[in-house]
């Protein structure tokens, strides 16, 4: 298992963050993480990097309200990575430093099992193959205004995006223009008072898990008006008012998983997101990612299967890409 951490630890700092000997790296992380935070450390100073750590003292799914009340924090460093339970890329501070040309990483480590996030086999991906499968969705995507998503299993929501472009996350910082994820995503910031129609959530329920059932949502001027009233419906909706911010139940993010190495089986909320074949609807927060919402925090619902429709044009039929897939050679 440790040789599996350490080379996750070496991934993310030789091959994401790409860390040289000029680079001032904070890393930013709690005691729990103490292990994984130890050992991006010490190869980030093998590189001959200086490292600082940052170690909070209240993680927690509000995590990212101290980035935004102090967005000064990451002055003075070229790079950082975010290694708590929960993502601090969608956070005031996060998009301050982007804005001054520091690198950024969203890693955060939060599992549903024992087993350590960087030990993971997804983080292993070929990042270029992930870089050009999402740059011949993206030339789809950059010239809609509406995104159409149905599946057998019920989902059918449209999500608006005009006057907003797509990313991708990879992990590698260089490739997001500066920030990245350890999410292998496509993600398109959407309009947050458009999105329309259900959504059932049968993939994961981000940060909580794997739903015990699928659970149907449903979508008015941009906003979850109704959960459907079952055991996973329950659990989701005492979670989202956890955070004690109506803001939360807004739609802010559409993102497809690029990652043909993850499966989307609840353990681990990064992987989830990242499998291919998924779709996931973002909650929250969506800042950094350049839209204009502001909340106390950021999760991720994930359905299976999808068809999805850019505009009338079709490009994922039940979970693969129908477009000519990029060849690596």
């Amino acid at each position: 298992m440790l040789d599996n951490i350490e080379r996750g630890a070496q991934i993310v700092i030789k091959n994401w963050m790409r860390i040289r000997f000029w680079d001032k790296l904070l890393i930013v992380t709690n005691e729990k993480y103490l292990l994984e935070a130890s050992l991006l450390k010490k190869y980030a100073l093998k590189r001959n990097a200086s490292v600082d750590l940052m170690i909070m003292e209240k993680a927690g799914r509000n995590v990212g309200v101290v980035f935004d009340e102090n967005e000064t924090l990451f002055d003075g460093y070229t790079a950082i990575i975010g290694a708590t339970d929960y993502s601090i890329v969608t956070t005031k501070a996060t998009k301050r430093a982007i804005k001054r040309r520091s690198r950024f990483l969203s890693l955060p480590l939060s599992v549903n099992n024992n087993k350590s996030m960087l030990s993971y086999d997804f983080i292993t991906m070929d990042t270029k193959k992930s870089k050009l499968m999402a740059e011949v969705i993206m030339k789809y995507i950059c010239n809609s205004s509406m995104i159409h998503i149905t599946s057998n299993n019920g989902t059918n929501l449209k999500v608006y995006k005009r006057g907003r472009m797509p990313g991708f996350f990879n992990g590698v910082a260089k490739d997001g223009n500066g920030f990245s994820s350890a999410s292998f995503e496509i993600y398109v910031p959407i309009e947050e008072t458009e999105t329309v129609g259900e959504m059932v959530v049968d993939g994961s329920l981000g940060y909580i898990g794997r739903p015990e059932e699928p659970v149907k949502i449903t979508f008015t001027n941009g906003k979850i008006v109704k959960i459907e009233e079952n055991s996973t419906g329950y659990k989701l909706k005492n979670y989202i008012d956890g955070y004690n911010d109506t803001n939360m139940y807004v739609a802010s993010e559409f993102g497809i998983g690029l990652n043909s190495y993850s499966k989307c089986e609840g353990n681990c909320y990064i992987e989830d997101e990242s499998a291919y074949g998924t779709f996931h609807i973002g909650f929250g927060r969506n800042v950094a990612l350049g839209g204009t919402h502001e909340a106390n925090g950021h999760f991720d619902l994930v359905g299976l299967k999808p068809d999805i429709y850019v505009d009338n044009r079709k490009i994922m039929h039940q979970g693969r890409i129908i477009i000519p897939e990029p060849q690596v050679y």
